[in-house]
């Protein structure tokens, strides 16, 4: 998606990809990535996620990047913190309350920007993506992280046809052709409680998690 459809999506509000909650995955299956106090976690594509706030309570070091100013400043203001704001290159350093935020480009970070981040929480940049972006993404991942990384990450699995995304439909098997080091978490039909993608034309619904080294 080019960054015009994201910057309007939230001048527009139409963020029905924000959730008012800590997303229930997160909580159950982040032990499973062996966090330690003061462990780095990375979460790209961050928007105003509430789960960044839930994992610095955790002792984690967190480090987002998002592209609208928009969302980074919401993000600050709903957790009631004044950022300190840095220039940062084609970025915006934007810290605070434990969690920083560069509001740029994720395709403009540098590993420097990440460094001491051994964790990836990626639970909505991977499906915000269409395929050829998503290739693109891996791959500064892996630029990003030249010693390696574990993610958790979180999918949906749809029919692709019945839906113009985003959220796109990630498969099974295209994240275990993106990743090695692959392991199935959960999977779970989310369906009945999405009305919103019932009402876009979707028949089934699936959310998977997993957890990748690589």
């Amino acid at each position: 998606m080019q960054s015009e459809f994201w910057h309007e999506r939230w001048e527009l509000q139409q963020i029905a990809f924000h959730q008012a909650e800590v997303h229930p995955v997160l909580p159950k299956l982040w032990p499973r990535l062996n966090p330690q106090a003061g462990d780095g976690v990375f979460v790209p594509m961050c928007g105003k996620t509430l789960d960044m706030r839930w994992l610095q309570a955790q002792g984690q070091r967190v480090v987002g990047v998002e592209l609208s100013p928009l969302a980074v400043d919401a993000f600050f203001a709903e957790a009631g913190v004044t950022p300190v704001r840095t220039p940062h290159g084609a970025l915006e350093s934007v810290q605070g309350g434990g969690v920083t935020v560069y509001c740029g480009d994720f395709f403009a970070l540098k590993p420097e920007d990440v460094a001491g981040c051994e964790l990836i929480y990626d639970r909505g940049s991977l499906i915000a993506l269409p395929p050829q972006m998503r290739r693109d993404y891996v791959t500064h991942l892996r630029k990003l992280f030249p010693g390696g990384a574990r993610i958790l990450l979180v999918t949906f699995d749809y029919p692709s046809a019945e839906m113009k995304g985003p959220p796109f439909a990630v498969t099974d098997a295209e994240v275990r052709e993106f990743y090695a080091s692959v392991e199935l978490l959960s999977s779970e039909d989310v369906f009945a409680a999405n009305p919103q993608m019932r009402q876009r034309g979707l028949t089934r619904l699936q959310e998977n998690a997993y957890l990748i080294a690589f």
